[in-house]
């Protein structure tokens, strides 16, 4: 049971971003078949859901070529200032693009994996990672700050512990997320 468990949801993480992807494209897809259908570009239907996927295909290449363009990533950072500037916007925004940029940016946040030691009435340890290592700038010294993922989630908590607290785990920091989120049914290499 124990294998099939870890089977299952080894599959989930390869199916899930796979589906979300397809799903994606599909709605992109019936957009311009739609649209192809509603001009009467052709008669034939099959000629449309043809140029359908053809336009899909080539709008999606589009982007990939803007996306890696100066012009692109300045009106993008021209947005996102204005973004992270808004009232309300900046409080929803910021944190789920820094967020973001933990897992998969090239600001990697969650690649210092450390065992922690939270309960040692217990002897209880945590796997998290260290996110900053100079607290400083907000009054605190001698501590570091540490991100516990939640098993099956990707929600976790920021705790502030003292470094005698933390040792240095010698694993890959994705194989260490992975064995936390599900909960330690994946095995480590």
């Amino acid at each position: 049971m124990k294998q099939f468990l870890r089977y299952f949801l080894q599959g989930l993480i390869l199916f899930i971003p796979l589906i979300i992807t397809v799903w994606v494209l599909y709605q992109l897809f019936d957009v311009f078949a739609r649209l192809f259908s509603f001009i009467g570009l052709s008669q034939y239907s099959f000629l449309n859901t043809l140029l359908g996927f053809t336009v899909t295909v080539f709008f999606v290449a589009l982007l990939g070529i803007l996306a890696s363009s100066w012009v692109f990533k300045q009106i993008f950072s021209f947005f996102e200032e204005k973004l992270e500037h808004a009232p309300f916007i900046r409080h929803i925004y910021s944190p789920v693009k820094d967020f973001t940029n933990a897992f998969v940016g090239n600001k990697r946040r969650f690649n210092k994996p450390v065992l922690v030691l939270t309960n040692p009435n217990a002897n209880i340890h945590e796997i998290g990672f260290i996110t900053q290592e100079d607290l400083k700038e907000m009054g605190i010294h001698d501590k570091v700050a540490v991100y516990l993922p939640f098993s099956y989630s990707l929600s976790g908590k920021l705790i502030i512990v003292p470094r005698e607290n933390i040792k240095p785990l010698d694993a890959n920091a994705s194989d260490a997320m992975k064995f936390v989120v599900s909960g330690g049914v994946t095995d480590v290499d």
